[in-house]
Formats: C-alpha cells, sequence, structure tokens
C-alpha cells in the first residue's frame, strides 16, 4: 500500500553518505512520495534541488522559528520567488518555538506572520512547527484563517506537524481546515496523552511523517530516522485505531493528496 512521509528533512547532513540509498529503502518499504521541508533559505534551496531530482520528492519552503532573526527582505523574497516552483507543495515550516528560544520571541511572530501571509497570497498550505506554543499558534491561525481570501485554501489550509498538542488543540485546527500529523513519539513505551488523541481523531484529517532524521520510532529510537520507518507509524496508529493497517495507509495518503496535490500520477491513479 501507498505510504507518504509528509516531513522530511533529507537535505540535512546526516543523509551525505547514503541519501540514494535512504531513498531506494523509501521506495521499497511503499513511500511512494516525500514532502521534504525546508527550515532556513539554504534548506530551502536544497529542498527544491531534491525535489527536481527525483520524481518521488516535493519540497516546502520557509524559515524556521530557530532563524526567524535571519529572516529579512531579502529572504523572503527568494522564498516567495522558490515557492512558486512547481515542485514547492507548501510553506514551511514555520511557527513559534518557546522551548528553545533560540530566536526572540517578538521576532518570531513576526517571521510566522509574514511567512503566513505570503502563503496565502501564494495559495500555498502551511506546515506549522509549534513547541510549547500552543495558544499563540492557535490565536495566530484562527486570525490568519479567518482573514483568507483565497478559495484555493478552503478546508486544506495546512498541517499541525509531529503533533504536541492536547485533543481539544486538534480539534480546534480541524475545525478551522488543519490537518493533524503524528510522527515517531507515537511508537514510545513512555507516550501519553498522544495515543489517546490518536484514536479520537478522524481519519480524514490524519496525517504521518518521520521529521526525519530526527524522532526515530521504536524500534530505532535515538538512532537516525529515515522515510521508510513512516510504515512504523502507520503500524501503531492502525493499531491504536483498531483498523487494519491498508485502511490506515489509504486514508493518510488521500489526506497527503489533497492537501498538497501532489502531482504524481501513480497516487492520482491510485486514489481513483
Amino acid at each position: 500500500m501507498t505510504l507518504i512521509d509528509t516531513h522530511a528533512h533529507l537535505d540535512f547532513s546526516k543523509f551525505d553518505a547514503d541519501r540514494p540509498g535512504v531513498i531506494d529503502r523509501a521506495r521499497a518499504a511503499g513511500v511512494a512520495a516525500i514532502v521534504n521541508v525546508g527550515v532556513d533559505l539554504d534548506s530551502s534551496r536544497r529542498a527544491v534541488r531534491l525535489a527536481e531530482q527525483y520524481e518521488s520528492i516535493y519540497a516546502a519552503v520557509g524559515v524556521h522559528p530557530h532563524d526567524a532573526k535571519n529572516l529579512d527582505g531579502a529572504t523572503l523574497a527568494e522564498l516567495r520567488e522558490l515557492a512558486q516552483k512547481p515542485t514547492v507543495v507548501a510553506v514551511g515550516e514555520i511557527g513559534l518555538d518557546y522551548y528553545r528560544d533560540l530566536s526572540p520571541r517578538d521576532v518570531q511572530r513576526r517571521a510566522f506572520q509574514a511567512q503566513l501571509a505570503w502563503a496565502a497570497k501564494l495559495g500555498k498550505p502551511v506546515i506549522i512547527h509549534d513547541r510549547d506554543a500552543h495558544e499563540e499558534i492557535m490565536n495566530t491561525l484562527t486570525k490568519w484563517a479567518q482573514d483568507l481570501t483565497s478559495p484555493t485554501l478552503s478546508g486544506r489550509l495546512g498541517v499541525l506537524h509531529t503533533f504536541s498538542g492536547d485533543l481539544e488543540m486538534a480539534k480546534r485546527a480541524i475545525d478551522l481546515g488543519f490537518y493533524i500529523s503524528i510522527s515517531g513519539p507515537v511508537t514510545y513505551r513512555n507516550a501519553r496523552q498522544l495515543p489517546e488523541i490518536v484514536r479520537a481523531l478522524p481519519l480524514d484529517r490524519l496525517l504521518v511523517e518521520t521529521d526525519c532524521p530526527f524522532l526515530a520510532p521504536e524500534p530505532h529510537r535515538g538512532k537516525r530516522n529515515e522515510p521508510a520507518y513512516v510504515r512504523l507509524v502507520v503500524e501503531r496508529i492502525a493499531k491504536l485505531k483498531g483498523i487494519p493497517f491498508d485502511d490506515l495507509a489509504r486514508a493518510t495518503t488521500t489526506n497527503a493528496h489533497r492537501l498538497f496535490k501532489l502531482a504524481n500520477t501513480v497516487l492520482e491513479e491510485e486514489l481513483d
């Protein structure tokens, strides 16, 4: 069954030694598409190059809150230009990170707002990073959604990636038109509220991801993550929800296709 890893960082240096092999292993594991997500200007450029090199890879471009302090007018202009490439399916990863605070919070807020604004103008969904900033993230996204005029984003505003909030937050996001993406921590033995949240999430708003090279699922926890391991996330979620693996794979693949409007014809044929 086709799987889609909706959030990866294959351009990072941890994959320099064996990137083609990693992509081959993903294909062998049934991963038909990977969304490779930028975190700054350089990684966004690399994401686009990878997507142009491999038919199964798509790109997202944006500046992570850690690097918000480096977002200036020239960077924004180039990101906007990159976002119009045919392989770029989203703006991200953008948001707020009040755990590490590697950029001042007021700077993070300005960068977040600026990138939301041009995502709306381009009609691209957004990939949201949220760590210890749940309420502010939701308030910002709620206002952004209310102000939207682009019909192309109706029902597909974006995704809260590697979701770390509670069920109430997930429901608020879904009501706005966002998807919820689950990664490796759902497989961890010490996962607390995440399994219960996953059980309650509607299938038509659920995505899966690796966030590789980070957050490798069991039994690979603590090692480098890679897109092939998204199967382990799907297996765990299917078990939690009490449904067959293929049913969950089909649902999350359909959702990823709808959100990102992936152009891969193999996916389109399978979803018909």
